[in-house]
């Protein structure tokens, strides 16, 4: 018989741990936090209930496994396409309908309930790694600033004002499914936050800057 060299293996464990969160993931959507077990996963998984023990020692380890998994995938393929607009307005405008789609589809349980069924150490885990998408928010909104296209604005505070209007849109469902309703209320609350920040718009629909920018002076520094 043939060895199972150590790639094979690992690619296995890999394999393993993807179903795994998986099945969490649509076991989530389908019934919620509330009730679910090791065993509903394992079932769901179609694997043994001691296979899932070998990764994850309970729900609350699988339940911060995947919200990380998640939210890292997530700020990859985000990161990947705001790199291909310059217009910072336009960038607020992607990370807003991005951010709506994704709570929408995840179905996480919000931050209040996450900390109801999370240690304290494991939900400050999950805080900092969601902390990132408020880095590149506020990023977003700097650039604005600096470029003239919003005005000069507490950018911590504005952030954590776009992230509760996007909480609570996604928790209103204005980024789930496809149907022409909903995109218009997808684009409305890309609207609201746009403006909200400061933005404003010519004529054409493109941003424009709230000041004109003064020319570089010859030689000065």
């Amino acid at each position: 018989m043939p060895r199972i060299s150590a790639a094979s293996n690992a690619a296995q464990r890999a394999e393993t741990q993807h179903r795994i969160l998986t099945a969490f993931g649509e076991l989530l959507f389908t019934h919620g936090l509330p009730g679910l077990t090791m065993t509903d996963v394992a079932r769901h998984a179609r694997i043994g209930r001691t296979a899932v023990y070998n990764y994850y020692a309970d729900i609350e380890e699988l339940l911060i496994a995947y919200a990380l998994d998640e939210t890292e995938r997530f700020l990859v393929d985000l990161r990947e396409s705001l790199d291909s607009l310059e217009n910072p307005v336009d960038r607020l405008a992607l990370y807003v309908r991005a951010q709506v789609e994704d709570l929408s589809r995840r179905h996480l349980p919000p931050g209040p309930a996450m900390g109801a069924v999370l240690s304290p150490a494991s939900f400050a885990k999950l805080a900092d790694h969601v902390g990132e998408l408020s880095v590149l928010l506020q990023g977003i909104l700097r650039d604005g600033v600096a470029q003239g296209f919003l005005p000069e604005a507490d950018i911590t505070q504005l952030a954590q004002l776009i992230h509760g209007t996007l909480s609570s849109s996604a928790a209103r469902g204005d980024g789930a499914g496809e149907d022409a309703e909903a995109e218009a209320r997808l684009a409305r609350t890309v609207q609201f936050v746009q403006l909200g920040a400061g933005a404003r718009f010519g004529d054409d629909g493109r941003p424009v800057r709230l000041t004109p920018r003064e020319p570089a002076v010859p030689g000065g520094s």
